[in-house]
């Protein structure tokens, strides 16, 4: 058989081939030789054909009939041969295949052999591919390698020892003595693989961490390498662009880091030589760059001295003038890790870090951007929003929606005024109003709410904000409820912030049509502008007739949603006009409850207990008109804790008759209320839930009515009624008045009963109490007392009045026998 061809001819003839068919076919060919040779067991070009076939390999194509040559080679006692065939065994075997336990032997026998390069084989390849059987079986063999005073050996048995230790944690003890000396050898190749060895057994094992920091005073060590290497002269062997070892360099900074973890007396011991590694290393170089990247880790990982930490972020703050991409993105990186806990020191390199955001390339632009808005705070709001602001007008559009969040975020944490707030809101809708997330509009819609002296400016800005462009559809939706909300403002004229504008009933309705029948109004907006058209019908008193006209229009609208709006507003038209006042009334002012109000609520076995109630009253203008989930459990004691620890979602009260269970699920304890509580049942237009009938139509009379409270002005009273099907079943109807000269506004009733008792609260009739005691405020509440145990009640008050906001708390012991006999 003739000899095969050499590898150097066969990587050329493989380069002369045009296309992917003709290099496949002549590998084919050269593999079927291959395979012939294999056969005929020839020793002589053995180790030539494997060569070949591991050059087919890096190249992609199968070679795994290779794998049982290698070990031949293995076995061989050529150098030559035995090169070869460990290299093909690290790149042709792994631990998955059962044939690599066959080499163990091989591997071994060289471990001992008499030359330290056969030895070096032997090493490299147990520490790229072993298993942990092999390493169970050969770690004692590294070890003694690891002793010897042969450098060339020390360092690669270090490398193998690390690969032994994440195969088999449990070796790690065994290397233990031998890593004592390590330290104290000049060549850096047995200093940097000693120091990969320390950092891997340092962080797989805490006990180890002690030992080196406490036992082995590794730290000290450590440094006084570090020192000799930042002071030590040229040396041409391991100079790298005028710096004496890099690569040793970051490593021990590594080490550090993990040992000054932390840990004091360990950072107090490296802080000295961490700033000269900042001060001393040149940084007109890459290599310098990543010296000092890895010092600046180092120092903010451990419990470093603040002007330690400084000093980092000075340097970081030094890469973000850097020409190269990489550098500046990494400075930016790490500041966005290390802002939180050394803000003011970031805060030196904001303008800096705002450069960056005209930065061309994206990566830099994110963490630009994420890093400003850290970097917000109620010193400097105006001046980064508005640089965030012409980003988000230029930015991509990837970009838009982040910012825009963030811009949100940023404002209402550090808002200097309601009117800046609205304003900044106002800007990003206008900009970037189609990229905004979905929770943006709610958001706004209640900060103006809140913001009762800001309505006719903010209502007049939208108008204006509006007119002939409807492609912010968030916007629009904003501007919709607003004028829907507050039309009657922006018609009368009243904005004192700006110049008012002359706006008639007509233009308004103008607008509103224009967005519902707009091509680029989404369907949620057209909603949104239909129930607008709906409200100003109760605001606007000379187009009420149009507005029937609007929605009469709709009710055949192929949009199904636009369809019902429009239906159940007509029979609001037809059915209920005389309720229409009342429920399209203003909307009551809504906030964000973080808290279950004055109360610390504690769980205990399943149920809530209070703590002591303080009763000074809460800020003024922040009590929403309904504060369901602001209900506590007002009856403290073991006896009578509420039902339901948890309270309901709070909904705005209304004159739409919505049952509100303050205290949670009715049917509880298995006992049915006979008579429900009146709710809509999916009826076929969502008004038709609504009725003007009595509760309970069959009434037993004759149960004394009761004052229950009377205090400033407010008086309480109670009427009873008992229905004849559920004598279980307590109706109490409140009514409260007024005798004072000013009306009462935002005014909230809540109930709590002991927990044999059950509670459903209705909807009042409205929120304002008037003066002179010249109307009332109705309330149902419904009590089923299975027990017919004594009723007792305590109740909380909540409402506004002459500016200030008013609580109170009372307990109602007096109920009549017959109320609950």
């Amino acid at each position: 058989m003739p000899a095969p061809i050499r590898l150097r001819e066969l990587i050329r003839t493989i380069r002369t081939a045009r296309t992917q068919a003709e290099e496949r076919e002549m590998i084919q060919k050269e593999c079927a030789a291959i395979r012939s040779s294999f056969r005929e067991e020839d020793n002589t070009y053995r180790c030539r054909n494997v060569a070949k076939l591991l050059y087919m390999h890096m190249l992609g194509y199968p070679a795994h009939f290779g794998q049982l040559e290698c070990l031949k080679l293995i076995a061989s006692q050529k150098f030559t041969d035995k090169r070869i065939g460990y290299l093909g065994a690290m790149l042709l075997l792994d631990e998955r295949q059962d044939v690599h336990l066959l080499m163990t032997n091989c591997i071994k026998n060289d471990l001992n052999h008499s030359t330290q390069y056969v030895q070096g084989l032997a090493l490299c390849t147990l520490g790229c591919m072993g298993s942990s059987e092999m390493c169970r079986d050969l770690a004692g063999e590294v070890e003694k390698l690891l002793k010897t005073s042969n450098s060339y050996l020390r360092k690669k048995a270090a490398l193998c020892a690390v690969h032994v230790i994440r195969k088999v944690p449990e070796l790690m003890e065994m290397f233990l003595p031998a890593t004592k000396n390590l330290l104290n050898e000049k060549n850096h190749g047995v200093l940097h693989t000693s120091v990969v060895l320390l950092t891997e057994m340092c962080e797989r094992s805490p006990d180890m961490l002690a030992h080196f920091r406490k036992n082995e005073k590794l730290v000290p060590q450590l440094v006084r390498i570090l020192k000799n290497l930042i002071m030590s002269g040229y040396s041409p062997e391991h100079d790298v662009s005028g710096i004496s070892d890099p690569f040793l360099q970051v490593r021990i900074l590594r080490l550090l880091r993990i040992l000054g973890r932390n840990d004091d007396d360990s950072s107090e011991a490296m802080n000295d030589i961490l700033a000269q590694v900042a001060t001393n290393t040149e940084t007109s170089k890459n290599v310098g760059n990543a010296i000092l990247y890895e010092t600046v880790l180092t120092i903010m990982d451990i419990k470093s001295e603040s002007g330690l930490r400084v000093l980092a972020i000075n340097i970081l703050g030094r890469f973000l003038l850097n020409n190269d991409k990489n550098i500046r993105y990494v400075a930016l990186t790490s500041l966005l890790k290390t802002v939180q806990t050394d803000h003011n020191a970031v805060q030196r390199h904001r303008s800096t870090i705002v450069d960056c955001l005209k930065d061309l390339d994206v990566s830099i632009k994110r963490r630009a951007m994420e890093l400003s808005f850290a970097l917000v705070n109620g010193n400097n709001v105006r001046g980064m929003m508005k640089e965030l602001l012409y980003f988000l007008d230029s930015c991509e559009p990837e970009f838009k929606a982040d910012c825009a969040s963030g811009i949100f975020l940023a404002a209402e944490k550090y808002a200097p005024s309601k009117r800046w707030h609205i304003d900044t809101i106002m800007r990003v809708l206008t900009t970037a109003g189609s990229y905004v997330r979905d929770d943006a509009v709610p958001n706004l819609i209640q900060l103006i709410t809140n913001s009762v002296e800001m309505h006719a400016y903010t209502v007049q800005r939208l108008y204006k904000a509006i007119l002939g462009d409807y492609s912010q559809q968030p916007l629009v939706q904003v501007a919709s409820w607003c004028i829907g909300e507050y039309g009657d403002l922006l018609v009368s004229g009243q904005c004192e912030e700006e110049e008012p504008i002359q706006v008639t009933e007509d233009e308004v309705l103008d607008i509103l049509e224009s967005v519902l029948i707009s091509n680029m109004s989404a369907s949620v907006t057209r909603g949104y502008a239909l129930t607008a058209i709906m409200k100003l019908s109760t605001r606007f008193t000379c187009t009420v007739n149009r507005i029937k006209k609007v929605v009469s229009i709709y009710g055949s609208s192929i949009d199904v949603e636009l369809q019902q709006r429009a239906v159940e507003y007509n029979a609001l038209f037809k059915k209920y006009d005389h309720m229409r006042p009342a429920l399209l009334e203003r909307m009551p002012v809504m906030e964000k409850v973080t808290t279950n109000g004055p109360t610390d609520i504690v769980q205990t076995n399943g149920e809530t207990e209070p703590a002591v109630l303080e009763t000074k009253p809460p800020p003024s203008g922040l009590q929403p008109a309904s504060q369901a989930n602001d209900l506590l459990d007002l009856l403290g004691g073991s006896d009578i804790t509420p039902v339901i620890p948890t309270a309901p979602t709070s909904k705005p009260a209304s004159a739409g008759g919505e049952l509100l269970d303050l205290l949670g699920d009715l049917n509880l304890t298995g006992s049915p209320i006979s008579a429900p509580a009146p709710q809509i049942a999916q009826p076929p237009f969502l008004l038709d839930g609504l009725s003007s009938q009595p509760l309970f139509n069959d009434i037993a009379a004759g149960i004394p009515s009761i004052t229950a409270y009377n205090k400033n002005g407010l008086k309480i009273d109670f009427t009873f009624e008992r229905s004849n099907t559920n004598p279980s079943v307590t109706v109490i109807t409140i009514q409260a008045s007024n005798s004072t000269e000013l009306d009462m506004t935002d005014f909230v009733f809540q109930a709590a009963v002991p927990k044999t008792f059950q509670l459903q609260l209705l909807s009042p009739s409205s929120s304002v109490i008037p003066a002179f005691n010249s109307g009332t405020i109705t309330q149902v509440i419904k009590v089923l007392n299975p027990q017919k145990q004594q009723l007792r009640m305590r109740i909380k008050l909540t409402y506004n009045h002459k500016g200030s906001a008013m609580q109170d708390l009372a307990e109602v012991n007096n109920f009549p026998p017959q109320s609950w006999q």
